[in-house]
């Protein structure tokens, strides 16, 4: 409507002797496409969306508007010129770079069309110069048509192309949530990811700084394929993480004998030449793909590693896309980071607020009811001379409270945060066991032939709780009148015992941590707290005669470079 109105007043200003010299036919036209488009706009006003089919039948008549007027005012300067620009410049907004130089030739080629018309006979009636749509006038138009096409296609393209990057990291932004935690929020984003690209499947491998410990994800592309957490080898490191080609890299098979194209770029997006295939090459004995995508990440001084993309479908520039996957690498990982750190944060306020609920507990229950059990002694031994059958009784009851004194104050345990390394784990196991046979009655000694210099923090932690969990299983369970918790290192490994007199599990032999999996046996808890030293169970049963339960952990792992 602007358009219309502004080539009105151009006209109203192009007189001729003080009068305006426009033919009925344009005035025609004009009311035509002034109704035009008066109708897209109470159209659009009252569905408020468009279809292709409308968005085609609209364009159509842009292009055949200017095409027709230009009967009247030809050539580069005439008035209604700038209808063309305009067509151009809604086909780039509409679609793109193709689409607009599409509306270009289209319109070049009406102008031709019409130019061979203008020619025959009869058109001198409509006030049209033929001399204004000749050859020479129209090429020079066409090439303008064509590089302002090009020019208005390219920006458009380019926008298009920013506008859709933008949606997929808001898009991919959106799946941080703290509540999820750390693995709920890579599993949705890797969905995201998935969807965007294409691919059959991603993986992560990543790597904590302060451990040597690779841990491995993998998701597929369907509905609903969860992130799995693959359990650890020790060539994680040198298939996943060692001597990467470059930053970001995209490889695909040249041909059917195996041999790799690769384009890598470095962590500023340049360009890197004559880069090696010999990573990929490793990659494609453990997964099976026929291109692969990967770019490497940091969150933080924590965590390090780098995400696969198996046979996504790129298109367009491969250095351009590997860009963009290091830009969307760069806009999530802050956000990532953040939601480990948020829930690391929850956890830690968790350990705290456990640690003051033992305190309420040992201040407060626990010593009433130690007091209620010395008081229901003392009324025992009064009584023991008078009713017998009271004084069982009283023994039954004063029995339920010692043993619900000892489990609050496993409970207890349980809740406070260990913090103990390599050099206080032996005295850490030494007043656990003191404490358990101090508690039970049970006689229990710990042996250690020497200090566990070099082992993790968190293995240490996780050790003391297995040692906690295996006392807890031997009150409870096996009757036993002995136990003997033993520390040892052998043959690369660090190995812990625990061994009692008891009654045994329900099985005669010694079982691995396999096959307690697989026939569902075995303490659950500590079988977890194994896995996550990776370490290994065996547990030997002697029905009526006691168990023992064995952890190995290994002593050295292999080291990984922070980067």
């Amino acid at each position: 409507m602007f358009l219309v109105l502004a080539a009105l007043v151009s006209l109203l200003l192009d007189r001729v002797n003080g009068k305006l010299n426009l033919p009925l036919w344009l005035i025609c036209i004009f009311v035509i496409f002034t109704a035009h488009s008066v109708v897209v706009m109470l159209l659009l006003r009252w569905r408020r969306e468009s279809t292709p089919q409308f968005r085609l039948v609209v364009h159509g008549a842009d292009i055949i508007f200017p095409t027709v007027i230009s009967l009247y005012g030809t050539g580069q300067r005439g008035p209604f010129f700038i209808f063309f620009v305009f067509v151009l410049l809604a086909a780039a907004y509409r679609w793109g770079l193709m689409e607009t130089l599409g509306t270009a030739l289209t319109a070049i080629a009406l102008l031709f069309i019409e130019s061979y018309l203008v020619q025959r006979p009869g058109f001198h009636a409509f006030g049209v110069n033929p001399t204004e749509l000749d050859v020479s006038h129209l090429a020079t138009r066409s090439v303008s048509l064509v590089i302002t096409g090009l020019f208005l296609g390219y920006l458009a393209e380019q926008q298009k192309q920013l506008r859709a990057e933008k949606a997929v990291i808001a898009s991919v932004l959106g799946k941080a949530r703290v509540e999820q935690g750390l693995s709920g929020t890579l599993h949705d984003m890797f969905r995201e990811i998935l969807a965007t690209f294409g691919a059959k499947s991603a993986l992560i491998a990543s790597q904590e700084a302060n451990s040597f410990r690779v841990f491995v994800g993998q998701a597929f592309n369907t509905p609903e394929s969860p992130l799995n957490w693959l359990g650890p080898k020790p060539s994680d490191r040198d298939i996943y993480l060692a001597d990467p080609p470059g930053d970001a890299f995209y490889a695909d098979r040249k041909n059917s004998n195996g041999i790799f194209n690769i384009v890598t770029v470095d962590q500023d997006g340049a360009l890197l030449r004559n880069s090696s295939a010999e990573f990929v090459e490793r990659l494609s004995k453990e997964q099976t793909f026929d291109s692969v995508a990967s770019f490497s990440f940091i969150f933080g001084r924590e965590w390090w590693g780098r995400i696969f993309l198996f046979d996504p479908l790129l298109s367009g520039d491969r250095p351009e896309e590997l860009r963009f996957l290091q830009e969307l690498i760069r806009q999530v990982g802050p956000a990532v980071y953040n939601v480990y750190l948020l829930r690391r944060l929850r956890l830690r306020a968790g350990a705290v607020e456990r640690a003051r609920v033992a305190r309420e507990l040992h201040d407060g229950a626990v010593q009433s009811l130690i007091a209620m059990e010395m008081q229901v002694d003392v009324v025992r031994r009064q009584c023991a001379g008078e009713s017998e059958k009271v004084s069982e009784e009283l023994a039954r009851i004063q029995g339920l409270l010692r043993e619900e004194v000892l489990k609050l104050r496993e409970l207890m345990q349980e809740m406070k945060s260990i913090d103990v390394d390599s050099r206080r784990l032996p005295i850490f196991i030494t007043d656990t066991v003191e404490r358990f046979q101090r508690e039970t009655g049970i006689s229990a000694r710990f042996v250690y032939d020497l200090e566990p210099t070099g082992m993790e923090p968190r293995v240490c932690r996780e050790v003391a709780r297995i040692v906690q969990e295996a006392l807890v299983n031997v009150r409870k369970h096996s009757k036993a009148k002995q136990v003997l918790v033993r520390m040892d290192a052998a043959k690369g490994v660090w190995r812990l015992s625990v061994e009692d007199n008891g009654k045994g599990f329900d099985w005669q032999g010694r079982l691995t941590q396999f096959e307690l999996d697989q026939a569902r046996k075995g303490p659950v808890v500590i079988k977890e707290r194994v896995r996550l030293i990776d370490g290994e169970l065996t547990i030997e049963s002697n029905p009526g005669s006691g168990a023992r339960l064995e952890i190995t952990v290994p002593q050295q792992q292999r080291e990984a470079a922070y980067g």
